[in-house]
């Protein structure tokens, strides 16, 4: 966490401008950058939906020529409510009013595709991949489309919502969505599958069975 403050301040990310992310498109890493300053207490950070891909669409200005960032200070004001822990999501486990969202591709919710230990999803998860908040051009899809998807998984604004997949960038991306959204409790479980697999003292579910 530390180490990606100080890389931060390094390339001149303070809380006094404005910082936006971006990659190729509404990207996962893009969203995870975002998760992180929103973490950290920035009072202001975007993703530029579309990412580099919607800007060239635009016609817009792009240059060829890289500037050294100036480095600056950051100073954290920490904002543990967007942060899940493991702790935090054992204890949410059987509570109505927490939705715990795997955003993990079908086959590593399946089981076919095993990147931890053990293969299978945190109990009571429900399972949306993170790319399908986009839609075809690369963009987050329309607010009414998004709800209408989260909506059918029983994933309501009234609910806090724990997200989750291998390591924090595909939860990250389902956290900003559900933001776009108006949910005003989303964490990110940033250890996520790596961490819940690899411990065997932790339960877990096997989605492959019930099929």
């Amino acid at each position: 966490m530390f180490m990606i403050h100080h890389l931060l301040e390094l390339r001149g990310v303070s809380q006094e401008k404005e910082v936006i992310f971006y990659e190729e498109n509404s990207g996962m890493r893009a969203a995870r950058g975002l998760w992180f300053l929103e973490y950290f207490g920035h009072p202001n950070v975007r993703l530029l939906d579309g990412g580099i891909q919607a800007w060239r669409q635009a016609q817009l200005p792009i240059t060829t020529e890289a500037a050294p960032p100036k480095a600056a200070q950051f100073k954290i004001r920490e904002r543990r409510e967007v942060l899940a822990t493991v702790d935090d999501v054992l204890h949410s486990l059987g509570e109505n009013k927490i939705s715990i969202l795997d955003t993990r591709s079908e086959d590593e919710y399946m089981g076919r595709n095993i990147r931890a230990a053990r293969g299978g999803a945190i109990p009571g998860a429900v399972h949306l991949e993170w790319t399908q908040n986009l839609d075809k051009n690369g963009r987050f899809k329309s607010a009414a489309e998004l709800k209408a998807m989260y909506e059918k998984l029983g994933v309501s604004p009234d609910k806090e919502v724990i997200s989750y997949c291998q390591g924090g960038y595909r939860a990250a991306h389902s956290y900003l969505a559900l933001r776009l959204l108006g949910f005003s409790k989303v964490r990110n479980y940033i250890g996520s599958w790596k961490e819940w697999g690899d411990r065997v003292d932790l339960p877990i579910e096997k989605p492959w069975e019930k099929k």
